[in-house]
């Protein structure tokens, strides 16, 4: 179970899972959780969220539209981004990689 596995079940009527989200959307479960993450960044950003997050991961905002909404709209985005940015720089995915590094024995 990833990380993202754990923080979803913790939110109301958010799917179970990342693979469960990924395909209500209809991506790669890998792409859901990168596409999380930063969606978790942009949000704390100036300008629109899934705007941001659309040219950062290169998906339609469509798609990332429908995950924000999965996950119980923009509300849960701040939950995801203090959840995931426990260096508190702003940016979630380098700790994301670390934790990925972590996993794999490469810390």
């Amino acid at each position: 179970m990833s990380l993202l596995d754990g923080i979803l079940k913790n939110i109301g009527g958010a799917p179970d899972d990342v693979a469960n989200l990924a395909e209500k959307v209809g991506i790669d479960p890998a792409m859901a959780e990168k596409a999380i993450a930063v969606l978790g960044q942009t949000h704390q950003m100036e300008g629109d969220t899934v705007e941001l997050a659309s040219s950062k991961t290169g998906l339609d905002t469509g798609v990332l539209s429908q995950i924000v909404e999965q996950i119980g709209g923009e509300g849960s985005l701040t939950s995801f981004a203090s959840m995931l940015d426990k260096d508190g720089d702003g940016s979630p995915l380098d700790d994301i990689a670390d934790m990925a590094s972590g996993f794999f024995g490469k810390k």
